[in-house]
């Protein structure tokens, strides 16, 4: 399995250097207010796969921050729980029996 994963990797990395070394033509990238951007092919498409990743991530920040504080609050009230069961119930109080008369 191990070897499998290493092939499999090597195969990805290979397929990508193939992808930059048939890409290395100018291409131009227009923005607003006719500024533009003139660089190889193979940077245009990291660099949107890069701005991809960053907005992607940081879409999800404040869902793992609201995932990470349940889980905090799970965790302490797991911790109560197991504290109170933990501990040995209160003694129970004879009960009361009526007076014996006569012996």
């Amino acid at each position: 399995m191990k070897y499998l994963l290493w092939l499999l990797k090597a195969a990805i990395f290979f397929t990508l250097f193939a992808f930059a070394l048939n890409n290395q033509q100018e291409a131009t990238v227009h923005f607003f207010f006719g500024t533009q951007w003139r660089a190889p092919l193979v940077l245009v498409v990291l660099a949107a796969f890069s701005a991809g990743i960053v907005v992607g991530v940081l879409g999800m920040v404040p869902r793992w921050w609201r995932h990470r504080a349940a889980a905090r609050r799970a965790q302490a009230a797991a911790a109560v729980s197991a504290a109170t069961a933990a501990a040995p119930p209160p003694a129970a109080a004879p009960p009361d029996l009526p007076p014996i008369h006569g012996i």
